[in-house]
């Protein structure tokens, strides 16, 4: 079940909108599915309006028999006419605001009852302002009140119907209040919809960062493991095709070890693929960390590499993501110096402060400047795994030659582990 589901669905129960909105508000800002959406003619509520303006003008003409001009064809088309028009209101939300405006107007000046007439400017404004021209729909609704406040006041006794007097103020301010209520409604919609639609591309900002903070953990994952082992398996094959006629036992050692180092290359390429087929099970095997420098020494060894690795200060565990981060740093650094480096020895000092854990390897160098088929992300991927845990990390040439990385990471992660 994706984030969003987790949100607005209650075990067992309904579908809930507290961060994606009312469903019947959402096609207004859905980015795809909203253009979808409006594409959409919205048949059932034009059809219920269109009803409702009839019927309820019936009802209202009964009630202002004598006041009024009775309702005829030509007043019945103008109500067919004001319900019909919503039906394109989510297409052509301005034009068809003053176009229910326009038709009311021309409702009210042919004399014919007051009643629901007035819902069908209302929802075409409230639909442009959720539609995002709310200075449209403030000119529409103020299109319809000025219009009514002429026809009521001056123009009555050239209009429809005779002998009627001009309508008291009082009236003035219910049209007053109720253009106030739709677009105080109209603008609540409009912030909550601006909001819904922030809260989601917040979350699927959200959902890509962490896609992508996975795609480069397991990217780190794949090059340190596989860089590592390609590395002694290379150096070693070339050791054996030397070796293969002057000295075959030297060549079978060699051997020995691009099969030791490729299988245990494929047990840690396999683990991190059953993590990604599983995500959220524990993995099968624990992560390699700092306890297992003897098999990085061991390992440099079958490469022609010799390491010293000192120790300092008083150990104490590192957290799980922090020790595989140590580890794979001095995986990396050993690997660069049998990619790149001249030097045949190198030196790793482990330094424990009690806060921190300091990791320094050395080389004599000088560099080779051949190319070892190394993808060029390996110091890239050692700065991000130390940032990861808000620690630091140097590398660079030595003022008396050679290289060295130092990194330095927390006893505890102080930011993401990844």
């Amino acid at each position: 079940m994706d984030e969003q589901q987790q949100h607005t669905r209650r075990p067992g129960g309904p579908v809930l909108w507290r961060h994606a909105g009312p469903p019947g508000l959402r096609r207004w800002d859905d980015g795809e599915q909203g253009a979808a959406d409006g594409d959409r003619l919205p048949w059932v509520s034009t059809l219920f309006v269109t009803v409702f303006l009839q019927v309820g003008s019936g009802f209202a003409e009964h009630g202002q028999i004598g006041d009024r001009t009775p309702l005829d064809g030509y007043g019945r088309a103008l109500l067919l006419v004001a319900g019909v028009i919503l039906l394109l209101r989510n297409r052509f939300p301005v034009a068809v605001a003053f176009a229910a405006s326009a038709v009311t107007l021309v409702y009210l000046g042919a004399g014919y009852p007051y009643g629901p007439v007035f819902l069908s400017a209302a929802l075409a404004c409230f639909a442009a302002v959720v539609a995002g021209h709310r200075h449209a729909a403030w000119g529409a609704l103020g299109l319809l009140w000025a219009g009514h406040l002429l026809i009521s006041h001056w123009l009555y006794a050239w209009l429809p119907p005779d002998g009627d007097d001009a309508a008291p103020w009082a009236q003035e301010l219910l049209v007053v209040a109720w253009v106030v209520a739709i677009l105080a409604l109209s603008e609540l919609v409009r912030v909550r919809r601006q909001q819904w639609a922030r809260e989601r591309a917040e979350r699927q900002q959200a959902a890509k960062r962490r896609a992508d903070e996975e795609r480069l953990r397991i990217a780190r994952e794949l090059h340190d493991v596989l860089a590592h082992s390609i590395s002694v398996i290379n150096v070693q094959a070339g050791v054996g095709l030397a070796l293969l006629d002057s000295d075959p036992e030297q060549a079978r050692t060699a051997l020995t070890t691009i099969k030791s180092a490729s299988k245990e290359a494929l047990g840690e390429v396999r683990q991190v693929l059953d993590t990604l087929r599983t995500p959220g099970d524990a993995p099968r095997a624990p992560a390699p960390g700092l306890d297992r420098l003897p098999e990085l020494v061991e390992q440099a060894a079958s490469a022609g590499l010799t390491v010293e690795v000192v120790r300092e200060g008083r150990e104490s565990a590192l957290a799980p993501g922090a020790d595989l981060a140590a580890f794979r740093i001095v995986q990396e650094a050993l690997t660069n110096v049998v990619r790149h480096s001249g030097s045949r020895r190198a030196s790793v000092r482990v330094r424990h402060t009690g806060a921190a854990v300091e990791l320094t390897v050395d080389d004599d160098g000088p560099a080779t400047r051949t190319d070892a088929g190394g993808s060029g992300n390996g110091l890239a991927g050692m700065r991000e795994r130390a940032a990861a845990l808000g620690g630091t990390i140097e590398a660079g040439p030595r003022p008396d030659g050679g290289f060295r990385v130092r990194a330095v990471l927390p006893q505890r992660s102080e930011g993401k582990t990844t």
